[in-house]
């Protein structure tokens, strides 16, 4: 997969950890409530200073696993139930996942899904009012682009035509081989957020007028959300290379992972309107007019996708370095050197998700093509963390 090729500029990083970064490819080149942006979001970059620091030092320890055998999964949508809903990105089916037996019911297929390289069914959510309309968001590579469609999930049909025709929200995402983004999510504001790439066309990241290498705010109807920092526009932040993990604390303030290219993986605080430099600069820089990350790893030891936030903490998964990282904070900044946990065992890690009070949903990513499937399915895993 195409991997970065500009070099960033280390500057004091105490808090830093120069472990790697890489694209999802391990290779390289190439609905009701508040409408407004989160306030605290708007001031990502300077943390309060009566704000306690994450304790420097956690564990994190799998508990079980929950369910096995499952082809090249991706979003991960837990139900009100408990219940878990999950996406394959190359099959383009949705699988509904008993969180207590493992036991595994289609839902069915999504019409319009093309997948090729690192695109077809990634990213899913469920609206902020399923409890009423039952419909479950995705994010998917189609013939001609990357879109976001709902459908209604109607669990009294049969297996496998449980999912109503695709209603398309949003389109027009640029897509590519590589670099197709693919998280999204709600956030506090019950607007849907979502993480783009830049396809491999370095040039998109830094153009406003372009979804590639961004971040979109967006009604749940896929209208430009009110309050976002451009007039008319989805358009939350840019400069972005590889967005595929988005992850708020308890003040709603939005945090973000991104795939660099041959130097520097980020962390990224999202400040709405800022540009994260991609393809100026990778990582951090001496430049104010990009926003630095609040950590950064090198290729080797990252190649970051899905992150979460439980126990005051970041948890962030890697494929290429097939582990789990742990980011304390301190607002927004990192309160001390990044942990990691996991590493080798169980391969390629897609997605994380919050599992209630000190637990996390892992999902691992080592059918995707990029991993070794022999003897390594994919699988669901339980991680309790501190």
């Amino acid at each position: 997969m195409q991997r970065r090729a500009v070099s960033a500029v280390l500057a004091a990083a105490a808090l830093l950890l120069t472990a790697g970064c890489s694209d999802d490819g391990d290779g390289g080149a190439a609905g009701g409530g508040e409408s407004r942006a989160p306030t605290d979001s708007a001031s990502a970059s300077s943390p309060a200073a009566t704000e306690e620091a994450a304790p420097a030092k956690g564990s994190a320890k799998v508990v079980r696993t929950v369910a096995e055998g499952l082809e090249t999964p991706w979003g991960l949508a837990p139900l009100p139930d408990g219940d878990l809903l999950v996406s394959s990105r190359d099959e383009g089916t949705i699988t509904r996942v008993d969180a207590k037996t493992g036991k595994k019911t289609e839902l069915g297929e999504v019409p319009g899904v093309s997948p090729a390289g690192e695109g077809g069914l990634m990213g899913l959510a469920l609206s902020p009012d399923y409890a009423s309309d039952h419909m479950v968001y995705a994010y998917f590579t189609s013939a001609s682009d990357n879109r976001i469609v709902r459908m209604l999930y109607d669990e009294a049909k049969p297996a496998g035509e449980q999912l109503g025709a695709p209603d398309t929200v949003f389109r027009g995402i640029p897509k590519g081989f590589v670099h197709n983004g693919g998280r999204i999510a709600f956030g506090p504001d019950k607007m849907l957020y979502a993480g783009t790439g830049e396809s491999g066309e370095k040039g998109l990241s830094q153009d406003k007028e372009s979804l590639g290498g961004k971040i979109l705010r967006l009604t749940p109807e896929g209208e430009p959300a009110p309050g976002n920092p451009f007039p008319d526009s989805p358009v939350y932040s840019y400069g972005h290379r590889n967005v595929q993990g988005l992850a708020w604390d308890d003040r709603q303030r939005l945090f973000a992972s991104e795939f660099g290219q041959d130097t520097w993986d980020e962390l990224n605080a999202i400040k709405p309107g800022d540009n994260y430099g991609w393809p100026e600069v990778e990582g951090r820089s001496d430049d104010p007019d990009f926003h630095n990350p609040i950590a950064q790893w090198s290729t080797d030891e990252a190649s970051p996708s899905g992150i979460a936030h439980a126990e005051g903490s970041i948890w962030m998964v890697g494929l290429r370095g097939q582990r789990l990282w742990r980011i304390p904070l301190k607002g927004t900044e990192a309160a001390a050197e990044p942990q990691a946990f996991l590493e080798g065992e169980y391969g390629r890690l897609r997605t994380v998700v919050p599992a209630g009070g000190d637990k996390l949903w892992v999902v691992t990513s080592n059918t995707d093509g990029r991993g070794d499937p022999e003897g390594t399915d994919d699988r669901i895993l339980e991680v309790q963390v501190q």
